[in-house]
């Protein structure tokens, strides 16, 4: 039986996900039905789905979208949707490494840090989620509501259900892998976590 991944707020299934996924069902929830999801949701109510059903949840920058106080809420809806045996790959853009290099390169919150494929990206749109796509759109849903340093994160995954993180970050972004039970050794090798929960 193949094994199955939910893909929350991932906008469109052409976007690759992570190479670990290959050859897994790959189901996309968003509240945005543009981009087809299979699952047209607000991730604060992924405890209306059915319990116990996926192996993985995939989040790639969409936790900041959400006021800290319903950060609880989508955690747990995760837990609610997960096997016991599963896992999040949860990513957020760093605000802590973003505040360190403000200070230590003089940056104003208009400045550009990086240009992606879509276009600059500047200090502003890491903290409040990138302006030309909101205003191109015109949906709220895009913006951030919400910012983690890499402490943050692994405490609010901590305190609410998920005992073993491992995290790390880079290139303005926090990645964790996050279990509510032990994670069998195969599949701590298999996703090349470290060995020892940080």
């Amino acid at each position: 039986m193949l094994k199955k991944v939910l893909n929350v707020g991932g906008n469109s299934k052409s976007i690759a996900l992570p190479e670990h996924f290959a050859g897994w069902e790959h189901l996309l929830l968003d509240i945005d039905p543009s981009g087809n999801p299979d699952i047209h949701c607000d991730a604060r109510e992924l405890a209306s789905l059915k319990p116990q059903q996926f192996d993985a949840v995939y989040c790639s920058h969409n936790l900041e979208h959400y006021y800290r106080h319903d950060v609880p809420k989508v955690l747990e809806g995760f837990l609610h949707v997960l096997k016991p045996q599963g896992f999040v790959h949860l990513r957020v853009p760093d605000i802590g490494m973003l505040f360190k290099l403000v200070i230590n390169n003089n940056l104003d919150i208009e400045d550009v840090l990086y240009q992606a494929a879509g276009g600059p990206v500047h200090v502003y749109d890491v903290l409040f989620g990138w302006q030309q796509q909101i205003e191109k759109s015109g949906a709220d849903f895009f913006a951030h509501k919400n910012g983690f340093t890499e402490k943050s994160l692994v405490k609010v995954l901590r305190k609410h259900g998920f005992n073993w993180v491992y995290h790390g970050t880079g290139n303005l972004e926090i990645a964790a892998f996050a279990f509510a039970n032990k994670p069998a050794e195969e599949l701590i090798s298999s996703l090349n976590l470290p060995q020892v929960n940080q």
